[in-house]
C-alpha cells in the first residue's frame, strides 16, 4: 500500500467547518519494508482490499483501498477517502516496495503526501506525512470477506421510530433532529443521527421524504451508504438508490420531491438487495468496501444505522429493522 497524495475535507460527524483536510490526490508514494525477504516483483501481498485507519489528534478516521491485477504485469485499483466516492486508479506502479498514482477527486491541494509502512504479519503499520508537513500514524488490514455459510433466519422486527429519539444519538453536539407525529425530521443541515444499537445482518424498511434538490443517505452498519437524492438522471453510482460510489441501481425508481418514498434493504455479509418504491434496483450484489463518510473501517464488526443530516432538510418515518438470528 501505499502512499497517497491527499487532503481530507471532513465536515460530517461533528458539524465542524473544515474539520480537517486530507488529499489522497494524484500521486501516492508508499514504501513497504518486510522483516523477511520482500521482493519487488512479488505483488501477491498487496493484491486485494485494505481497510485503512488514520490517527489524527487522538481520533481515528477510515479509508479504503483495493488493488488488483490487470493482465500479467499491470496493477489497477479503487480508493475511498474519508469522504467522497470510490475513485478508479487507472495504474498503480509498484517497484521496490513503492506504489504510486491515485487521482484527485473532491480534495483540495496539489502537494504530495507520503506514507511509510512496514509489513507486519497480515497488516501494515506506519505513518502519513500530509502536504502541510504534519505527520500522523496509520494502519491497514486486509478487508474481511464477510461470506456467510447459510441462509439467515430472522428475529422479531424492531421499530426504531416508535419511542421518539430514544435509542438514537447525534454525531455532533448540535443536534437538530426532532420527531413529530412519528416523523423523524432534520429541518436543517447539522449532525448525523446514529442508533445506539448495533447490527450485523438484517432486513431494513425505511421511508423518507425530501424537498427539491434534497440529499441524504442511510449508512448500513455505519459504513455503507445507500444514497438518497433528488435525481432524475440515468442510474448512477452516486444517485438515488446507489450504494454510494460502488453500485448503481438497475433502474431509476425515484418519485418527485415532497412525496414519501421507501427502501427495503437486505444486507447479509457484503451482499445487498435494495427494493426502492416497490422496484428491485439492486439484487444480491457485493459491496466491495466502506463508502465515504463511514464511521470506521472495522468491516468485520456489527455497526449502527446512521442517517445523514448534514446535506439539508430530510424526513424519515417507519424505520423497521429485522436482525438476523
Amino acid at each position: 500500500m501505499l502512499a497517497f497524495d491527499f487532503t481530507i475535507y471532513h465536515e460530517k460527524q461533528n458539524r465542524m467547518r473544515k474539520f480537517f483536510l486530507c488529499s489522497f490526490s494524484c500521486i501516492l508514494l508508499a514504501s513497504f519494508t518486510k522483516a523477511n525477504n520482500f521482493y519487488s516483483a512479488d505483488t501477491s501481498f498487496i493484491i486485494g482490499r485494505w481497510d485503512i485507519t488514520i490517527n489524527i489528534s487522538g481520533k481515528t478516521y477510515p479509508s479504503w483501498l483495493e488493488i488488483e491485477r490487470s493482465g500479467n504485469n499491470s496493477l489497477i485499483g479503487h480508493f475511498v477517502g474519508v469522504v467522497g466516492s470510490a475513485r478508479p486508479i487507472s495504474q498503480v506502479s509498484f517497484s521496490n516496495g513503492k506504489i504510486s498514482s491515485i487521482p484527485p477527486q473532491w480534495e483540495k491541494g496539489g502537494n504530495n503526501l507520503s506514507f511509510e509502512a512496514t509489513v507486519q504479519a497480515d497488516s501494515l503499520t506506519g505513518s502519513i506525512t500530509f502536504p502541510d508537513g504534519k505527520n500522523y500514524s496509520c494502519s491497514a488490514v486486509h478487508a474481511p470477506s464477510l461470506l456467510r455459510k447459510s441462509l439467515q433466519a430472522w428475529s422479531k422486527p424492531i421499530h426504531l421510530t416508535g419511542s421518539g429519539l430514544n435509542g438514537w444519538h447525534a454525531s455532533g453536539q448540535d443536534n437538530q433532529w426532532i420527531i413529530e407525529s412519528g416523523v423523524l425530521k432534520s429541518p436543517k443541515s447539522g449532525s448525523n443521527l446514529i442508533t445506539d444499537a448495533i447490527f450485523k445482518d438484517f432486513k431494513l424498511h425505511i421511508e423518507f421524504r425530501y424537498s427539491k434538490n434534497g440529499n441524504s443517505g442511510v449508512y448500513l452498519r455505519g459504513r455503507y451508504e445507500v444514497q438518497i437524492a433528488d435525481t432524475y438522471e440515468a442510474p448512477q453510482k452516486d444517485q438515488f438508490g446507489a450504494v454510494y460510489g460502488f453500485l448503481a441501481p438497475s433502474v431509476l425508481a425515484a418519485k418527485k420531491p415532497g412525496e414519501w418514498q421507501s427502501y427495503d434493504i437486505t444486507l447479509i455479509g457484503r451482499m445487498i438487495t435494495i427494493v426502492a418504491n416497490g422496484k428491485t434496483i439492486i439484487c444480491n450484489r457485493e459491496i466491495p468496501g466502506i463508502t465515504g463518510g463511514a464511521l470506521n473501517s472495522n468491516e468485520a464488526e456489527p455497526g449502527p444505522l446512521m442517517l445523514q443530516g448534514d446535506h439539508g432538510p430530510i424526513e424519515y418515518r417507519n424505520i423497521i429493522i429485522t436482525p438476523a438470528k
